[in-house]
């Protein structure tokens, strides 16, 4: 098994593209979640550990029986949870080819080919989102590490050891932002947090007051968040305004568009991004709205020698010796990795595979729904919606006549357990948020298989469901 002949490894690859064509092919047949236990999976493996060897087949079987039909179908068309890439075939293959090739992209020399990949295809982002050309970046596990290293290159930028820094982001920001203040020994009580509007937006006027009483206070402001899609409601901060506040006040922009940047792509979604090209950096999730599966996160520098100057470190065993100014070029100069696998084959095969007129319609179909979902819930008389759609997110809750009289407690309690019935159900998936102190189902289109007949299905199973939990109360 460790070396096989290329015939059997010829017959291992059509048994796995048979595996894959029927996988995508019974895609929309399945159920996008089966309800089991931690308990249900580990019997079904064998846990003993492994003295001798399985054949191929055997293991494969394992995969189709067991792992396939035990996990949540992210690729499903009515996987609404989260924020959740479906992949793509093309993608897939792509990872399989990196794999094979295991290459390492820490610097030039260990990995010239997929190193000026890398170097290409960050450019046709920086492009995409409208950047100068002297930007540059790399890319990461994530949206979660893209954020870090942004912050850890602001931090640089203020040239501070202060221990009284100061970020700020609004109230609607994800988590990471706060985790990676911490990482970085910056505090997560040092991230204010500022008030939003009625759209979930950050409130300008707020985020001016709370950087004026930091300084008075003796605090050192150095970095605002700006979001280019919420994980809430997929908000989208005026990032415009936003850089004349951090100009004002000479603090580093970093935003968050690991969501929702790549809609900059859909022309009906363009104007939200006015701006986004002003940021110091960003971090984006191709493995989110690129359809790409995980993991490939990408930050992008406005100014790539401040990320040098606070990633940068040197030792012996990593010095380059002998080669040239683009052939000396580091990836670990600019990010907290040293080994980093393949991420852009992925990217540059999708992106010259598929093109960008194609990935455009794709988002602006994706908008579309979510647009169309808002309308029939706000014609219907038994569901609301919580906030606006901006992009393809949708929050929103069922109100049954019976229930219209009952507290806003009991209505939140009801949608509590119609989620979790849902999920179970398998049908449709939705996830939750906490909006204004109101529970909402919450749901996100980032699929190219969705249509608007899926939309209305979503809602008939949330009525189906809803009608059978009212039975069994």
């Amino acid at each position: 098994m460790l070396e096989p002949s290329s015939d059997e490894l010829r017959d291992w690859g059509n048994s796995v593209i048979q595996l894959m064509a029927d996988y995508y092919g019974e895609l929309r047949d399945r159920r996008v979640y089966h309800h089991t236990s931690s308990r249900e999976i580990r019997d079904r493996l064998d846990a003993a550990l492994p003295i001798r060897g399985m054949e191929f087949d055997e293991l494969l079987k394992v995969f189709r029986e067991t792992i396939i039909p035990f996990s949540r179908q992210n690729a499903h068309p009515r996987m609404f949870g989260y924020v959740q890439s479906p992949g793509t075939p093309l993608a897939a293959v792509a990872d399989l080819l990196a794999s094979t090739l295991n290459s390492n992209l820490t610097v030039w020399r260990s990995a010239p080919a997929p190193v000026e990949l890398e170097r290409l295809t960050i450019d046709w982002i920086r492009q995409i989102l409208g950047f100068n050309p002297e930007a540059g970046g790399l890319f990461v596990s994530g949206g979660s590490m893209a954020n870090l290293a942004a912050i850890a290159a602001a931090r640089q930028a203020k040239n501070s050891s202060s221990d009284r820094l100061r970020m700020y982001a609004s109230s609607e920001t994800h988590f990471s932002i706060a985790k990676a203040a911490a990482l970085l020994g910056i505090g997560r009580q040092n991230v204010r947090h500022v008030a939003v509007d009625e759209h979930f937006r950050i409130r300008v006027d707020d985020l001016i007051s709370k950087i004026t009483a930091d300084l008075e206070a003796g605090y050192v402001p150095f970095c605002v968040i700006a979001n280019a899609g919420t994980v809430n409601t997929g908000a989208v901060d005026p990032l415009a305004k936003i850089r004349e506040v951090a100009n004002r006040f000479q603090l580093w922009m970093h935003v968050d568009g690991s969501y929702g940047a790549f809609a900059v792509l859909a022309k009906s979604a363009r104007e939200l991004f006015a701006g986004i090209e002003q940021a110091d950096s960003i971090a984006l999730d191709p493995h989110k709205w690129l359809y790409l599966p995980v993991d490939v996160g990408c930050v992008i520098y406005r100014s790539p020698e401040i990320a040098r100057a606070a990633f940068a470190h040197d030792a012996e065993y990593t010095r380059i010796i002998g080669e040239e100014a683009d052939e000396a070029f580091a990836f670990w100069d600019y990010g907290p990795e040293l080994s980093r696998r393949f991420r852009a084959l992925k990217v540059w095969m999708l992106l010259k595979g598929v093109g960008l007129e194609s990935l455009s319609a794709a988002i602006e179909s994706n908008l579309a729904c979510a647009r169309y979902f808002e309308s029939i819930v706000r014609e219907s008389d038994d569901f609301e919606m919580i906030a606006p759609v901006e992009l393809s997110i949708f929050c929103f809750r069922h109100v049954p006549i019976q229930l219209r009289s009952e507290s806003d407690q009991a209505i939140d309690g009801f949608n509590e357990r119609l989620l979790v019935a849902l999920q179970r159900d398998g049908s449709s998936y939705l996830s939750n948020a906490t909006l204004g102190g109101r529970f909402a189902l919450r749901g996100c289109v980032l699929n190219y298989r969705t249509s608007l007949r899926d939309m209305e299905i979503l809602l008939d199973d949330l009525r189906r469901v809803a009608r059978s939990l009212t039975m069994s109360a």
